[in-house]
């Protein structure tokens, strides 16, 4: 993390802060839109948003690697994007956004198997403090443990799977391809996936005002915007310095949720998100008490 620049880190902050604010929205819309369609409209938002960036910029697409994008956004936007909806029916914002960390330790395996990184002790015990700790968000948390509710966070840890292992072939990708083609076509082809499904389902959405806001500001600013950011980022730190993002954003997700829908703070969200942070931590070698010492000395 010392290799990370200080305007990466605070991009990273800001991420953290965006995609934190996401799984409120999600929260917000999905049971409303329906999980098929609210990943549909967000998706179609995100895309028509970068394709817009992109003619300003006068940027080609990609086309001569759609194969390579269909199955990055299959596995960072199409997939994901409908498990967190879905366990949206069923979850709190804030378990959502710490189950989201669990993409940390799937990073990291990832990341030694296509020898971008190692596996070290430390790390291997970040992975084991990772899932102890969704082990107890899960249990001892407020929301009493149905086989709804584990199906839920077995969704999101899915999801947050599929982050962590496709985050080194994505950033793989940033060579071969600009930050902005690449947000740009993984966005069209998860569209393209996702049509049929939330065109069978949208007889039952309800287009609400508040859901359709809360759609506009994933599609636009926490998808499209803060994806292209975390491309940039990407394309000059390594992959598990890029998941220190992972390690702030259950910060932001439970204060939105707690603040804004009022969702209950249980012991088993305080120690599980501990453990999880912690594990986050282990495995990036991210620690804020030394990077803050060290801005103090450099900007002093």
């Amino acid at each position: 993390m010392r290799a990370v620049k200080t305007r990466h880190f605070l991009q990273l902050v800001l991420l953290s802060a965006l995609w934190g604010a996401s799984f409120l929205f999600i929260r917000v819309a999905s049971p409303v839109l329906g999980p098929n369609v609210m990943a549909a409209l967000r998706i179609g938002l995100a895309t028509l948003t970068l394709i817009g960036i992109m003619r300003w910029a006068g940027e080609p697409w990609p086309w001569r690697h759609w194969r390579e994008l269909l199955g990055l956004g299959t596995l960072t936007v199409a997939v994901p994007f409908l498990l967190y909806a879905w366990a949206a029916l069923h979850l709190p914002a804030g378990y959502s956004s710490l189950l989201n960390t669990m993409a940390v330790p799937f990073g990291v395996i990832a990341a030694a198997w296509m020898k971008e990184d190692t596996l070290s002790t430390r790390k291997w015990a970040g992975c084991l403090c990772g899932f102890a700790g969704v082990a107890l968000i899960v249990q001892l948390g407020p929301v009493a443990p149905t086989s709804s509710v584990l199906l839920a966070a077995g969704a999101c840890v899915a999801a947050a799977a599929c982050y962590g292992l496709s985050l080194t072939w994505m950033k793989r990708a940033t060579k071969r391809m600009s930050p902005l083609s690449i947000a740009a076509g993984i966005h069209a082809a998860a569209l393209l996936l996702l049509l049929p499904g939330a065109a069978w389902t949208l007889p039952a959405a309800r287009f609400t005002p508040e859901a359709l806001a809360a759609v506009a500001v994933m599609g636009i600013v926490t998808s499209g915007l803060a994806y292209w950011l975390n491309l940039r980022v990407l394309k000059h730190v390594s992959p598990v310095a890029a998941m220190s993002s992972a390690f702030m954003i259950p910060l932001f997700g439970v204060a939105w949720g707690h603040v804004f829908l009022g969702e209950a703070l249980g012991p088993g969200m305080l120690w599980g998100g501990t453990l999880v942070l912690v594990a986050t931590g282990l495995v990036t070698g991210f620690n804020p008490l030394r990077w803050l010492g060290a801005l103090r000395r450099t900007e002093g």
